[in-house]
């Protein structure tokens, strides 16, 4: 969010913009209001990750762009996926065997919080059992998205490998 504060003739002025757009604007004598930031929300990696990082990864909006489902997750991640932190070691092959063995877990009817308290490799992902909340199709990497919204409620994705690592999502919503 940019704030800019311009001060003409004893007023001040502020303005604040999203995207360009200006959506507050305060004249008046003496100091602006503040304008409160957004509440913070956890955010998922695979989330947050910026477009600058991966363009070539960010599913397409479909026709339907305000879709949008809720889901949780886990992340297993190897040695060189994307924002792999220096304590993983493993490699591709076996984080590829954790998620397979999380998700085998998952479907036997283990509790998909716990999981993800044992398997993810995702920093916080364990304190809030991997939920990621609600979110459109084109805020994901592309095979994450196309993961998540062809799962039923309840249901259970197989393994879903993103530049970020090996994924088993759950759809809750």
């Amino acid at each position: 969010m940019r704030r800019a504060l311009i001060f003409a003739g004893g007023f001040a002025t502020l303005a604040v913009a999203l995207g360009g757009c200006v959506v507050t604007t305060y004249e008046g004598p003496g100091e602006p209001p503040r304008v409160p930031s957004p509440p913070e929300r956890p955010r998922s990696e695979v989330a947050a990750a910026t477009k600058a990082e991966s363009d070539d990864t960010y599913a397409e909006a479909p026709g339907k762009s305000e879709d949008r489902v809720a889901a949780r997750h886990l992340l297993v991640q190897y040695k060189g996926s994307m924002r792999a932190g220096p304590q993983i070691v493993r490699t591709r092959e076996q984080a590829r065997q954790r998620a397979e063995e999380a998700l085998a877990r998952a479907r036997a009817g283990e509790d998909f919080a716990a999981l993800v308290k044992e398997y993810s490799d995702e920093p916080g992902a364990g304190e809030r059992g991997g939920d990621l909340g609600r979110f459109e199709r084109r805020q994901m990497v592309k095979p994450f998205a196309d993961a998540a919204f062809a799962l039923e409620v309840g249901q259970i994705s197989d393994v879903v490998e993103t530049p970020f690592g090996f994924h088993v999502i759950q759809r809750t919503e």
